[in-house]
Protein backbone atom coordinates (compact mmCIF):
# COMPACT_ATOMS: atom_id res chain seq x y z
CA UNK A 1 0.00 0.00 0.00
CA UNK A 2 1.43 3.58 -1.26
CA UNK A 3 1.66 6.31 1.18
CA UNK A 4 1.55 9.99 0.17
CA UNK A 5 4.75 11.80 1.54
CA UNK A 6 4.52 15.60 2.61
CA UNK A 7 6.68 15.90 -0.80
CA UNK A 8 4.11 14.10 -2.93
CA UNK A 9 1.62 15.98 -1.27
CA UNK A 10 3.39 19.43 -2.07
CA UNK A 11 4.17 18.27 -5.37
CA UNK A 12 0.39 17.59 -6.00
CA UNK A 13 -1.23 20.65 -4.49
CA UNK A 14 1.02 23.11 -6.32
CA UNK A 15 0.49 21.54 -9.64
CA UNK A 16 -3.00 21.80 -9.37
CA UNK A 17 -2.54 25.33 -7.89
CA UNK A 18 -0.15 25.89 -11.48
CA UNK A 19 -3.13 23.95 -13.32
CA UNK A 20 -6.03 26.86 -12.13
CA UNK A 21 -3.93 29.87 -13.04
CA UNK A 22 -3.25 28.24 -16.27
CA UNK A 23 -7.10 27.77 -16.89
CA UNK A 24 -7.67 31.02 -15.48
CA UNK A 25 -5.32 33.07 -16.73
CA UNK A 26 -6.45 31.57 -20.28
CA UNK A 27 -9.49 31.85 -19.41
CA UNK A 28 -9.35 35.81 -19.06
CA UNK A 29 -7.31 36.03 -21.89
CA UNK A 30 -9.26 34.45 -24.32
CA UNK A 31 -12.05 36.68 -23.87
CA UNK A 32 -10.08 39.97 -23.93
CA UNK A 33 -8.61 38.34 -27.47
CA UNK A 34 -12.07 37.05 -28.59
CA UNK A 35 -13.43 40.31 -28.09
CA UNK A 36 -10.31 41.45 -30.24
CA UNK A 37 -10.64 39.73 -32.61
CA UNK A 38 -14.47 40.12 -32.86
CA UNK A 39 -13.92 44.36 -33.20
CA UNK A 40 -11.23 43.70 -36.20
CA UNK A 41 -13.90 40.71 -37.52
CA UNK A 42 -16.47 43.82 -37.34
CA UNK A 43 -14.37 46.62 -38.98
CA UNK A 44 -13.24 43.67 -41.62
CA UNK A 45 -16.66 43.19 -42.17
CA UNK A 46 -17.43 46.50 -42.83
CA UNK A 47 -14.74 46.37 -45.64
CA UNK A 48 -16.82 43.14 -47.53
CA UNK A 49 -13.97 40.96 -45.93
CA UNK A 50 -15.22 37.82 -44.44
CA UNK A 51 -12.60 36.58 -41.60
CA UNK A 52 -13.74 35.12 -38.21
CA UNK A 53 -10.48 32.79 -36.63
CA UNK A 54 -12.06 32.22 -33.08
CA UNK A 55 -9.92 29.18 -32.85
CA UNK A 56 -7.31 31.53 -32.72
CA UNK A 57 -7.94 33.35 -29.51
CA UNK A 58 -7.69 29.93 -27.74
CA UNK A 59 -4.75 29.16 -29.38
CA UNK A 60 -3.28 32.43 -28.37
CA UNK A 61 -4.78 32.41 -24.77
CA UNK A 62 -3.64 29.30 -24.04
CA UNK A 63 0.04 30.38 -25.35
CA UNK A 64 0.52 33.66 -23.80
CA UNK A 65 -0.30 32.01 -20.22
CA UNK A 66 1.94 29.09 -20.79
CA UNK A 67 4.58 32.07 -21.69
CA UNK A 68 3.68 34.37 -18.38
CA UNK A 69 3.50 31.24 -16.45
CA UNK A 70 6.97 30.47 -17.25
CA UNK A 71 8.08 33.53 -16.73
CA UNK A 72 7.04 33.53 -13.33
CA UNK A 73 8.50 30.57 -12.52
CA UNK A 74 11.71 32.12 -13.40
CA UNK A 75 10.98 34.72 -11.35
CA UNK A 76 10.51 37.47 -13.62
CA UNK A 77 9.03 40.82 -12.95
CA UNK A 78 9.21 40.67 -9.50
CA UNK A 79 11.77 43.88 -9.13
CA UNK A 80 9.25 47.02 -6.76
CA UNK A 81 7.62 44.07 -5.09
CA UNK A 82 7.94 47.25 -1.57
CA UNK A 83 7.22 49.83 -3.97
CA UNK A 84 3.52 51.52 -4.23
CA UNK A 85 1.43 49.08 -6.79
CA UNK A 86 1.67 51.20 -9.53
CA UNK A 87 5.33 50.23 -10.06
CA UNK A 88 5.29 46.45 -9.77
CA UNK A 89 2.17 46.76 -11.80
CA UNK A 90 3.29 48.86 -14.43
CA UNK A 91 7.22 46.62 -14.34
CA UNK A 92 5.32 43.43 -14.92
CA UNK A 93 3.03 44.87 -17.35
CA UNK A 94 5.84 45.63 -19.61
CA UNK A 95 8.11 42.84 -18.55
CA UNK A 96 5.90 40.19 -19.62
CA UNK A 97 4.91 42.04 -22.95
CA UNK A 98 8.85 41.86 -23.73
CA UNK A 99 8.66 38.33 -22.53
CA UNK A 100 5.80 37.15 -24.45
CA UNK A 101 6.92 39.24 -28.14
CA UNK A 102 10.08 37.34 -27.62
CA UNK A 103 8.54 34.18 -27.02
CA UNK A 104 5.96 34.62 -29.71
CA UNK A 105 8.97 35.91 -32.59
CA UNK A 106 10.59 32.72 -31.67
CA UNK A 107 7.66 30.70 -31.74
CA UNK A 108 6.63 31.84 -34.96
CA UNK A 109 10.19 31.58 -36.10
CA UNK A 110 10.12 27.96 -35.46
CA UNK A 111 6.57 27.45 -37.12
CA UNK A 112 7.78 29.14 -40.15
CA UNK A 113 10.83 26.83 -40.63
CA UNK A 114 8.21 23.87 -40.93
CA UNK A 115 6.08 25.69 -43.43
CA UNK A 116 9.30 26.87 -45.30
CA UNK A 117 9.29 30.32 -44.80
CA UNK A 118 11.71 32.69 -43.83
CA UNK A 119 12.55 33.84 -41.04
CA UNK A 120 11.72 37.17 -41.90
CA UNK A 121 8.32 36.28 -43.36
CA UNK A 122 7.64 34.70 -40.03
CA UNK A 123 8.65 37.81 -38.17
CA UNK A 124 6.58 40.53 -40.99
CA UNK A 125 3.20 38.71 -39.33
CA UNK A 126 3.60 39.67 -36.13
CA UNK A 127 1.09 41.65 -34.84
CA UNK A 128 -0.68 42.01 -38.43
CA UNK A 129 2.27 43.01 -40.82
CA UNK A 130 2.34 46.66 -40.02
CA UNK A 131 4.75 47.87 -38.02
CA UNK A 132 1.72 50.48 -37.03
CA UNK A 133 -1.01 47.15 -36.76
CA UNK A 134 2.49 45.49 -34.65
CA UNK A 135 2.85 48.50 -32.30
CA UNK A 136 -1.53 48.71 -31.80
CA UNK A 137 -1.10 45.05 -30.80
CA UNK A 138 1.39 45.27 -28.50
CA UNK A 139 -0.38 48.52 -26.83
CA UNK A 140 -3.25 46.70 -26.89
CA UNK A 141 -1.59 43.36 -24.89
CA UNK A 142 -0.11 46.00 -22.49
CA UNK A 143 -3.49 47.16 -22.07
CA UNK A 144 -4.99 43.54 -21.39
CA UNK A 145 -1.63 42.72 -18.86
CA UNK A 146 -2.61 45.82 -16.35
CA UNK A 147 -5.34 45.00 -14.85
CA UNK A 148 -4.25 41.16 -14.91
CA UNK A 149 -0.92 42.11 -12.78
CA UNK A 150 -2.75 44.81 -10.99
CA UNK A 151 -5.08 42.47 -9.13
CA UNK A 152 -1.96 40.12 -8.91
CA UNK A 153 0.39 42.40 -7.10
CA UNK A 154 -2.96 43.12 -4.80
CA UNK A 155 -3.29 39.48 -4.33
CA UNK A 156 0.28 39.29 -3.02
CA UNK A 157 -0.19 41.78 -0.20
CA UNK A 158 -4.12 40.92 0.92
CA UNK A 159 -3.60 37.02 -0.19
CA UNK A 160 -5.17 35.46 -3.39
CA UNK A 161 -8.17 34.61 -0.86
CA UNK A 162 -9.03 38.08 0.01
CA UNK A 163 -9.05 39.14 -3.46
CA UNK A 164 -10.92 36.16 -4.44
CA UNK A 165 -13.38 37.07 -1.78
CA UNK A 166 -14.01 40.15 -2.89
CA UNK A 167 -14.80 39.20 -6.57
CA UNK A 168 -17.08 36.72 -5.93
CA UNK A 169 -18.60 36.37 -2.20
CA UNK A 170 -21.25 38.53 -1.65
CA UNK A 171 -20.95 41.81 0.15
CA UNK A 172 -23.80 40.78 3.03
CA UNK A 173 -21.30 37.54 3.82
CA UNK A 174 -18.13 38.84 3.01
CA UNK A 175 -16.17 39.56 6.40
CA UNK A 176 -12.73 41.95 5.84
CA UNK A 177 -9.50 41.08 7.26
CA UNK A 178 -8.94 42.53 10.46
CA UNK A 179 -5.43 44.42 10.51
CA UNK A 180 -6.22 46.46 14.04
Amino acid sequence: MATNTPSKVGLRKRAAHELWELIALTAYLYVAFAALIFYKRAILHGQGVEWMPWGLAIVKALLVAKFILIGRAFHIGERYRTKPLIWPTLYKSTIFLAVVFILTAVEESIVGLFHGRTMEESLSAIGGGTPEQLLAMLLLVFLIFLPYFAIGSLGEIMGERAILGLFFIERKDFRPINRS
